[in-house]
């Protein structure tokens, strides 16, 4: 059985590369979610934690794109209990 999973690492480096190619620093997305430090930015892009649904809605506003274009979504397979 397959079942989906947030790839983190990949979301990561993807909200990386949106990033440089809207044309924002990591500072810029600092200002625009009024965080105090980049500290939060950063570990979404080492794919350390991931952005709250609230934060996602504002990421895909600020690159251009959808939500889903920034998630990356895997797959694991599992066996079947039984």
């Amino acid at each position: 059985m397959e079942i989906p999973f947030i790839d983190f690492a990949a979301t990561g480096q993807n909200i990386d590369t949106l990033r440089k190619a809207a044309g924002l620093s990591v500072k810029d997305m600092q200002k625009v979610f009024g965080f105090g430090t980049p500290q939060a930015i950063y570990k979404w892009i080492h794919g350390d934690s991931m952005p709250t649904i609230d934060n996602l809605v504002v990421l895909a506003a600020i690159l251009g794109v959808t939500m889903d274009e920034i998630v990356v979504v895997g797959k694991r397979f599992i066996s079947k209990c039984g």
